[in-house]
């Protein structure tokens, strides 16, 4: 009997790994980071899948950019700790996909706004494998 690979979806979010508008990690960041890798050395790894998610600010375009850039990001981050790279699979949504609702967080570009949009500037982190 072969057992089915579970998954975890781990999210992070990208204030925790990247400064607003940047694709380069931060200390706090490669810490939850960390995490993952221990979670993914601990059992029999099949992959793991990094996708990278920005507010709605910005062009479509620049945001599809900047959701990939942060997905590589974590990407090189944890081959560098040494997860095979063909076991981590990177992808960017831009803001098609954001957390907030349409009406939670109005109004122009402000501090306040983009504190309120934090939650869709993220990176969900899927592991899969065996225990």
């Amino acid at each position: 009997m072969t057992t089915k690979p579970s998954a975890d979806k781990i999210t992070v979010a990208a204030d925790a790994l990247f400064d607003f508008d940047k694709a380069t990690l931060r200390p706090e960041g490669k810490a939850k980071l960390d995490e993952v890798v221990a979670k993914s050395k601990a059992i029999k790894l099949e992959l793991i899948t990094a996708t990278g998610h920005t507010d709605r600010f910005g062009s479509d375009a620049y945001n599809q950019k900047l959701s990939e850039k942060r997905a590589a990001a974590v990407k090189a981050y944890l081959v560098s700790k040494g997860i095979a790279a063909n076991l981590v699979i990177t992808a960017g949504k831009g803001k098609t996909n954001p957390v907030t609702k349409p009406d939670q967080c109005p109004g122009p570009k402000s501090k306040k706004t983009i504190a309120c949009l934090q939650p869709d500037r993220r990176v969900d982190i899927e592991v899969i494998g065996n225990k």
